[in-house]
């Protein structure tokens, strides 16, 4: 007995000094998780500045440096993406953003969006070392065994599909794998977050628009969209939901953000917030910074009628005095600890939004920041398991899940809607 407790004393010691030796920091436990499962990113607004800088025209386009402006197309902001960032950043996979104005007629938004996927496709081909086109999960797979990043395509508002059900299995047919429902306006049949409510959610078709989705396997996004159709489209889903890129709102009070009601709904569902970067979605004091900017602005205007040159100058002044509040990694992190603790680890994912905003955070102010948020989350507990799920894993099982779901209804009939007379 005495020898027992003599054995069993030098192996607890033998623990207790290997421990710190066998503890990993932060910084080890973040870069071994992005070894394992690289970020895979619910949205980047490349191809929208491939239309706003170049018109689409790219045969001169380098997307292996996009920081520098180039000045043949002077005037235009430096891009926050482009392959070696890509890669400094730990990006795995990329749904890329084929968004079009939400001022667009229904017509011209269809001919634009076919545009984007259209310029999208061709930047894939481009670099063929770098890039791979992605349409299924296994095609996700195949790209980082190949060591490159697979490319997706979502659409970013339902404006997009000209309300018509056979426009939207042709941009499924052409590539699109999710579709934001709305964007910064109402649709015909659904309700943005930022627009004045008019269809209580989701009309009929609306809801036969979701469910042609799930039996398709294309994702159905609700960023941007009210809290009202966020609830029809979880009542009627078969398959996970998305947000392609949004923040809780408990957090920030945005509009754009995920109320705490509908992340409790999540893990019934299946789905995935992919936590956004952008700063007046994050830090609360930014959101309400750009509130008071907006409100000096129309008081000067009231006061400076007919006068832009005084109000400019009085709009500087106020900049002057009243800098905007910084966003940082830590409040991108925030928002991430308040998913986990309202809807679960499994509910987590990440969607910069870069390329479709001014900058990220602090410290991830573009593309390669991401390293620096998974460090962050390492040094508030989140062991290498947790990390996998939020860079890739919870966003490939939702996708593999619709994927599923869209197998099981093979047999089943596209869903009709009579063509206007």
């Amino acid at each position: 007995m005495k020898f027992s407790l003599s054995l069993t004393s030098v192996l607890l010691s033998s623990v207790l000094f290997a421990a710190p030796a066998l503890a990993q920091t932060p910084e080890q436990i973040a870069t071994a998780a992005l070894e394992a499962a690289p970020v895979w990113d619910g949205h980047n607004d490349a191809p929208g500045q491939l239309r706003a800088q170049r018109r689409n025209m790219i045969g001169d386009f380098d997307f292996e440096d996009t920081i520098e402006t180039d000045p043949e197309h002077s005037g235009h902001r430096s891009m926050h993406t482009d392959l070696p960032r890509l890669k400094q950043g730990r990006v795995g996979a990329q749904y890329w953003s084929v968004y079009v104005s939400a001022a667009l007629s229904e017509p011209e938004a269809v001919q634009a969006t076919i545009e984007q996927i259209d310029v999208t496709h061709r930047l894939i081909r481009r670099y063929p070392g770098d890039l791979a086109l992605a349409l299924t999960t296994d095609d996700v797979t195949a790209a980082l065994k190949q060591g490159k990043i697979a490319s997706l395509i979502g659409m970013e508002g339902g404006h997009s599909i000209g309300s018509s059900l056979a426009v939207l299995r042709q941009m499924y047919a052409i590539g699109a794998r999710y579709m934001t429902l709305t964007h910064s306006k109402n649709t015909p049949w659904a309700d943005s977050a930022t627009d004045a409510p008019a269809h209580n959610g989701l009309t009929d078709f609306g809801k036969d628009l979701v469910r042609e989705m799930n039996r398709m396997g294309m994702l159905v996004d609700l960023s941007h969209v009210s809290e009202k159709v966020m609830q029809d489209a979880l009542d009627i889903a078969k398959a996970p939901v998305i947000f392609s890129h949004s923040g809780a709102r408990a957090i920030n009070g945005h509009a754009r953000n995920v109320p705490d009601a509908v992340l409790r709904r999540l893990p019934d569902n299946g789905g995935v917030i992919m936590v956004v970067a952008l700063p007046g979605f994050l830090n609360e004091g930014a959101r309400q910074w750009f509130a008071e900017q907006l409100a000096e602005k129309t008081r000067l205007e009231s006061l400076w009628q007919g006068q832009p040159a005084a109000v400019v100058s009085a709009m500087a002044a106020w900049n002057q005095a009243n800098p905007q509040p910084l966003a940082s990694i830590g409040d991108m992190a925030d928002h991430i600890d308040h998913v986990r603790k309202i809807a679960g680890i499994d509910s987590i994912g990440i969607g910069g939004d870069y390329d479709g905003m001014a900058t990220g955070p602090v410290g991830m102010e573009d593309v390669t920041g991401y390293p620096a948020l998974f460090v962050e989350l390492a040094r508030r507990g989140y062991s290498q398991a947790d990390l996998e799920k939020i860079s890739f894993g919870n966003i490939m099982r939702a996708m593999r899940a619709a994927e599923a779901y869209a197998a099981s209804q093979t047999g089943q009939p596209p869903i009709e809607t009579p063509v206007p007379k």
